[in-house]
């Protein structure tokens, strides 16, 4: 078998999901939309969290050519990524008691205020007591998260808990536990994840569906510009002006 095949094979991976996620959750990810669109019209703020890999798709709509202004995204220092060495720090603080709620203490985040999880497996603490905290102090959380964990692994939360039982919505991203869709004889793991793929093209499909629904009550969405057309920093100036206490990317 040619690598071009094990390309074609991970395409056509990629797109099976895009297409269920579109059919099977395309109600929940027009709520999602909805409650973003609440909360930018009541003048509240938002926020996008990820750990590790899945904190790309949450940077993906913060600061974003084609997205909305006023997408924050919430740091928790040393999980961003691979942003610590070793990285296997990462995945260790994303266990640590705690962690969550002093960083949400610390934001300014609050009541009335959006904030989307994204886990993949939403089994880990980090996750779980992220949309515990959050929802305790008034915030409405969309937790974007492969439900499969829940009935495939054990949480390592000591409630037991996933990140889908403490969300207001929650997206299934459909990936199948362990995050790859490839195998072949002679490589003894699985490989070829695409949770990023279609983690990210939900996070822009509720965005696209929160435009929709604020431009049908009315509102202009709060849209940036490319900064690579002409017009594009000028525009951006004015709409981060206009938001400027509800965009913290920028001080």
């Amino acid at each position: 078998m040619s690598e071009s095949k094990l390309a074609g094979q991970f395409f056509d991976a990629a797109i099976g999901l895009l297409e269920r996620v579109r059919d099977e959750e395309s109600d929940r990810i027009g709520e999602a939309g909805a409650v973003i669109a609440d909360a930018v019209a009541a003048g509240n703020k938002l926020f996008a969290f990820g750990a590790g890999h899945s904190s790309l798709p949450a940077q993906d709509v913060v600061y974003r050519a084609g997205g909305l202004a006023l997408m924050n995204f919430l740091a928790v220092p040393g999980t961003v990524g691979i942003d610590v060495m070793p990285a296997t720090l990462g995945s260790a603080l994303e266990r640590v008691d705690g962690l969550a709620g002093a960083v949400l203490d610390s934001s300014p985040a609050g009541d009335g205020d959006v904030l989307v999880i994204i886990s993949l497996s939403g089994r880990n603490a980090l996750p779980v007591e992220m949309a515990m905290n959050a929802r305790a102090i008034g915030l409405k959380v969309i937790g974007v998260t492969s439900v499969a964990y829940a009935t495939d692994t054990r949480s390592r939360h000591v409630s037991g808990t996933f990140l889908k039982d403490h969300c207001d919505i929650v997206l299934d991203s459909k990936i199948a536990v362990g995050d790859a869709e490839l195998t072949l004889d002679g490589i003894e793991a699985p490989f070829a994840p695409a949770s990023t793929v279609v983690t990210s093209a939900i996070m822009q499909a509720v965005m696209a569906a929160a435009a929709g629904d604020l431009v049908a009550r009315g509102v202009e969405p709060p849209l940036l510009r490319s900064g690579n057309v002409d017009g594009g920093h000028e525009w951006n100036g004015r709409v981060m002006q206009e938001y400027s206490d509800r965009i913290f990317f920028r001080h």
